[in-house]
């Protein structure tokens, strides 16, 4: 299932808008905040189809009939770019675990790459839900092959990802791949480079975010 937030007039255009546009893309701070509250976003919208459990809540005057989530989620960076967007989702779900995964395309000569995972971290995911952030869903490469990693051994895992601008052949991949997931996208681009970068995009997430990087 793919779920686009800018079906909908709201505040996320606005937001999606200025992480695209290159006369604000220099302030990194605005930058990072507006992937975040992507995440805040998407971290509510997701709340509601998690499973909840009833619970009594003793106020000053007498009891309360409340609900609390019958399990806390994993919520995983895509490292580096994926890390305002995981921030975003934790502000919401503040209980929340983390877990991590560094993986990058390695580029060949002639233009070509392929996905290396070099470190993941995370906890157990037996029955949980599991929350990926990855703000840029391009060919879906590198999140699919991520994804076979974490899952590997775990069982019955309800699957998020959240991304601020997808690509349709990203989507359609990761939906062959995964059709297990739900995924949030704050926008979505039909266009997709020979290089795998979406067009019209916004550029390079992780270096708009932090400054950019030497290697390819």
């Amino acid at each position: 299932m793919v779920i686009n937030l800018s079906e909908t007039q709201s505040l996320v255009h606005a937001w999606v808008s200025e992480l695209r546009d290159v006369n604000v893309q220099g302030d990194r701070m605005r930058f990072r905040r507006n992937l975040e509250r992507i995440g805040e976003i998407a971290a509510f919208e997701i709340s509601k189809k998690m499973t909840w459990l009833s619970h009594e809540v003793e106020t000053p005057l007498g009891t309360y009939n409340a609900h609390k989530l019958a399990a806390q989620p994993v919520v995983c960076s895509i490292l580096r770019a994926g890390v305002p967007v995981h921030q975003g989702v934790l502000n919401y779900f503040d209980k929340a675990d983390s877990a991590f995964v560094a993986a990058y395309r390695k580029h060949a000569n002639d233009g070509t790459f392929h996905i290396e995972v070099e470190y993941i971290t995370c906890g157990d995911l037996n029955n949980r839900s599991l929350i990926i952030c990855d703000p840029m869903l391009a060919t879906g490469a590198s999140l699919v092959r991520s994804l076979r990693v974490l899952l590997a051994e775990a069982e019955n895992v309800q699957l998020h990802i959240v991304c601020a601008i997808a690509c349709t052949e990203g989507l359609e991949y990761v939906q062959r791949e995964l059709p297990q997931a739900t995924i949030w996208c704050a926008d979505i681009d039909e266009e997709l480079t020979a290089k795998g970068y979406i067009v019209p995009g916004l550029g390079d997430a992780g270096d708009l975010a932090f400054g950019e990087k030497l290697q390819q």
